[in-house]
């Protein structure tokens, strides 16, 4: 089997109403996914997702009429074109999409097959007021879901905790939750700092208060020592590595303990095959390996497949914080949107690949030319 074609589309989803995401000042007015489809003289197409590909062009001789499945020669290609220009890693979801589908197997069955049921923490992603983040909480109870994951960004951590405690007096021990405290990184237009240790640590002591299972991004994605000595000063596990760019910065956090629970996307570094390597260090190190996965239900999917291939997580995050951010919103651009069960879990199937289609009309409705330019 050889690559024969790549084919790779942008497209749009204008949100009205927006969506107001707690990491950026800006509001989201649309949302941008990148279609990958890379075409073998077997007629096997594999589909990913996920960053727009900067910088790809010009490179796609590196894999035409090279045979799809030889992954780990391609993520090395890709790791290349990723410390020159942009994340390319869309394409390694797509072969792994096709190797599922040349083997008539689930990725996660390639990937180790551990388990095909993944409990899930409901993650919602807008600062709203505590009445009604507490009313949020009950729906997610509602929903099945068994964990939940606020955001803090208000301005004063102080008014975040007030949040979090009318969280609690609500839904009482029948939830678990997650704090996600933004700290990591930021977008060009927002310059303020992120918080010192002793800041994090402030809070930290506040969430331990409040039963708090993981305090996300509490510290700036650099620096480590401080991670190291959070990670000491508190009980409550601490949590990141969701948007780091290089497979060795996990590495180190990681072996250098600053994480009880580390979080890389597919779609940001690595794809498929770097995320299971980075799983497997997790693994080694006894540290909780659990994806992050804002994006679209093709990402989501992606993430999910390594998990369930060979990874005890304890929830695996699913992006759903209604009226603004809905599974339909979020999966524009698939005949069927990714969903839970009524007990809060995803179930994989045994389709072959990703176990994904795309819904064409959509994608015919809302291609735009070139690359966009996102608000996110």
């Amino acid at each position: 089997m050889k690559i024969t074609a790549i084919e790779i589309e942008q497209h749009q989803l204008p949100l009205e109403p927006p969506f107001h995401p707690s990491w950026s000042s800006r509001p989201r007015l649309k949302f941008d996914a990148t279609i990958v489809r890379v075409h073998t003289d077997e007629g096997i197409t594999g589909i990913g997702s996920g960053d727009y590909m900067l910088g790809f062009a010009g490179h796609e001789h590196l894999f035409i009429g090279e045979d799809p499945l030889r992954i780990e020669r391609h993520w090395r290609v890709l790791d290349h074109i990723g410390f020159h220009y942009g994340r390319c890693w869309p394409l390694d979801l797509a072969l792994w999409d096709i190797a599922g589908k040349a083997a008539g197997q689930p990725c996660w069955k390639l990937l180790g097959g551990l388990s095909n049921r993944l409990p899930c923490y409901a993650s919602s992603g807008t600062l709203r007021d505590a009445k009604a983040l507490a009313d949020l909480s009950e729906r997610v109870l509602a929903r099945g879901f068994k964990a939940m994951k606020i955001r803090f960004r208000r301005g004063s951590w102080r008014d975040d905790i007030k949040a979090l405690e009318a969280v609690r007096e609500r839904v009482g021990d029948r939830i678990e939750l997650m704090v996600d405290c933004n700290q990591g990184w930021r977008f060009p237009w927002d310059t303020m700092a992120a918080w010192t240790l002793k800041d994090a640590v402030t809070v930290g002591r506040e969430l331990e208060r409040l039963s708090v299972y993981w305090m996300e991004e509490p510290l700036h994605r650099a620096d480590r020592k401080g991670m190291k000595a959070l990670r000491d000063a508190l009980d409550v596990r601490i949590a990141g590595g969701e948007l780091n760019r290089e497979m060795s910065e996990l590495r180190d956090v990681i072996i250098e303990g600053c994480l009880d629970v580390v979080q890389p996307d597919a779609v940001s570094i690595g794809g498929i095959t770097g995320l299971a390597k980075v799983a497997a260090m997790a693994a080694a190190q006894n540290i909780t390996f659990t994806p992050h996965t804002w994006g679209n239900g093709i990402g989501l999917l992606a993430n999910a497949h390594v998990v369930a291939g060979s990874t005890d997580a304890s929830y695996l995050e699913f992006p759903w914080d209604p009226p603004e951010w809905t599974v339909e919103r979020r999966d524009f651009m698939l005949r069927a949107p990714v969903d839970v069960d009524r007990d809060g879990s995803l179930i994989l199937s045994d389709a072959p690949g990703l176990g994904f289609e795309l819904d064409e009309a959509a994608l015919k409705r809302t291609k735009v030319d070139g690359v966009v330019k996102s608000n996110n």
